[in-house]
């Protein structure tokens, strides 16, 4: 914590008692900034009231959580066992799967008069199986990739999207449905309204034009490919290049099918970047030729627009990150800045855990919630992926730390929607009438998707705080720079003074050590395990910050598929970049 201001700090209060410790640093980076460290010691939320000498006071708030590898192994126990649903004789055929999840009830929610909800797709029902989709690719676990490898094999292929006939590979609106002259007396629940315009019916439920849902769908199976691809027997029901197949289908699926809303950015509309990425870099120049074209139509439209970042409701927030990314790829720079410069208009830096790099959203509430009603949602999915554009501009912009400190902030917000015992939230609601996290789980997946995107280590050498490291621990001894990473992947780390960004398609970073003065940097590297290894590098620097001196192993030449390969040890692994 940095405080500045032209009267010295009188005294500091916690509420809850004790449940933040702070302590002034001896040494401060810069006169003009007193220094603290914060240690969270209770979890929940924290407001620290900071009162100068002249009687004028400050509040900052604070989210005390578990550290973030913790919250998202609670997170995938969770969603792969209390809400894993198998039963036989659901009519509906959503068994097995991960399903939506009521946290008040203690149960999965079977029925919704909101039918997605209950029904496995649109964000409000997919939520939760896309959230164990990332979580996997985050922090993969053998049991819970099984568990997931059945729901796609069960549900998802041949019930949540089509399989055969001339909707192969469509994506239904949802498994479930109000269809009473199908299902015996009184099976839907009374205690619900099934008369609004949410309640669909069966051929309502089938149809596919709802691009907004395709997404989801490609990133389970592109999770899936990863998997397959970069770790040994974790993966066990396909290949790698079956579901890498699948994940093209569904894209181009999403254009075919769902052009009337496809006109849009999509939510979690990196994932057809990387797919289309993947293509090329498994030699499928023709798949990736049709899937470019497929995508450079929509870009093209957006690059006619003023303002290239529509949606089905006014004034949203969730078209930007897929426009954004697009924008980027064709070179249509100046429709990414504009998109850019929207997110960072709605995307604030406040010493406010709700608030810091929360994205504005007041509505879904209404669709995905279980409390239903239109108001200000703290750390709802707009925060998890605009912060994917957000980082991606800091990388390309080092010198811009406002984009770092609110893209950053989004993808924490996202952590502190999952509680003490694993169960994701879709956001907090922030009137005063109510101010915690609403009980369904509802559309808690497209947010962990932005956090999984950009979950990564920071290392900044700022002007006035000196060295800071924004996911990961710091330590500095004469020219030698130390960072652990502590971010829930730790397979990404951002060098900012060389613009260095190093990625990791398997194995872990275990702790960096930067030379400045000499241009080195070791690496050690998590040990093997029983699925993984070899650990594949990539070293990534933009063009115009490559002047520096570009990296390049030491003693590694051989790349595959744009990956260094690097045979882990049952130790730590050390592999040494020189400039």
């Amino acid at each position: 914590m940095f405080l500045r201001y032209s009267q010295p700090v009188k005294s500091i209060d916690v509420e809850p008692s004790g449940s933040i410790d702070i302590q002034k640093k001896s040494e401060a980076s810069n006169r003009e900034f007193t220094e603290y460290s914060v240690t969270g010691k209770q979890w929940g939320r924290s407001r620290v009231t900071i009162t100068y000498e002249d009687g004028l006071t400050q509040s900052i708030h604070y989210f005390v959580m578990k550290p973030q590898s913790e919250a998202v192994a609670d997170m995938g126990r969770f969603l792969t066992h209390e809400q894993w649903f198998d039963d036989p004789k659901d009519p509906f055929h959503r068994n097995p799967s991960v399903l939506t999840y009521d946290k008040e009830a203690n149960h999965v929610v079977t029925q919704d008069s909101r039918v997605w909800i209950a029904g496995l797709s649109d964000e409000g029902g997919a939520g939760s199986w896309l959230a164990t989709a990332m979580k996997e690719y985050v922090q993969p676990d053998p049991e819970e990739v099984a568990k997931f490898e059945q729901f796609v094999d069960g549900v998802l292929w041949g019930g949540i999207q089509f399989k055969e006939g001339p909707k192969k590979y469509g994506v239904r609106k949802s498994l479930f449905y109000y269809q009473p002259n199908e299902l015996p007396p009184n099976y839907y629940r009374s205690d619900l309204d099934w008369k609004s315009w949410t309640s669909w019916n069966k051929q309502a439920s089938e149809a596919v034009d709802r691009s907004f849902n395709y997404p989801h769908v490609a990133a389970a199976y592109w999770v899936l490919y990863r998997l397959a691809r970069n770790h040994s027997g974790l993966v066990k029901n396909h290949p790698w290049d079956w579901y890498l197949d699948q994940a093209y289908e569904t894209s181009m699926a999403m254009v075919r099918f769902g052009e009337g809303l496809a006109q849009f950015g999509q939510m979690e509309g990196d994932i057809f970047v990387a797919i289309l990425n993947d293509l090329k870099a498994e030699g499928r120049a023709a798949e990736a030729s049709q899937l470019e074209a497929a995508m450079k139509a929509r870009a093209d439209h957006w690059k006619t627009e003023a303002y290239p970042f529509g949606s089905e409701m006014p004034w949203d927030s969730t078209g930007q990150e897929e426009v954004y990314a697009w924008s980027n790829y064709f070179g249509y720079t100046d429709k990414a800045e504009v998109t850019i410069n929207a997110i960072v208009g709605y995307m604030p830096t406040v010493p406010h855990w709700g608030y810091n790099g929360s994205a504005r959203r007041y509505w879904d509430f209404l669709y995905a919630a279980k409390y239903s009603r239109i108001e200000r949602q703290l750390h709802h999915y707009g925060s998890g992926i605009n912060a994917i554009p957000m980082l991606a501009e800091y990388r390309a912009h080092p010198d811009d730390i406002h984009l770092l400190r609110a893209g950053y902030g989004g993808v924490m917000g996202v952590l502190t929607n999952i509680d003490q015992q694993g169960f994701d939230s879709p956001a907090f609601h922030s009137f005063p009438d109510m101010l915690r996290f609403d009980p369904l789980s509802g559309d808690n997946g497209t947010n962990f998707f932005g956090h999984a995107w950009s979950a990564a280590t920071y290392v900044v050498s700022h002007p006035d705080f000196g060295w800071i490291c924004f996911g990961g621990n710091l330590s500095v001894s004469g020219d030698e720079v130390t960072v652990e990473p502590k971010d829930a992947s730790r397979t990404r780390v951002y060098l900012a003074p060389v613009g260095l960004w190093l990625t990791l398609d398997s194995g872990q970073f275990e702790r960096l050590i930067w030379n400045g003065k000499t241009g080195s940097l070791r690496i050690a590297l998590a040990p093997m395990n029983q699925f993984t290894t070899q650990a594949r590098l990539r070293i990534d620097q933009p063009a115009h910050l490559a002047g520096v001196g570009e990296f390049h192993p030491s003693a590694i030449s051989v790349k595959a598929r744009g990956a260094y390969s690097v045979a882990l040890l049952a130790s730590e692994t050390w592999v040494d970049l020189m400039q």
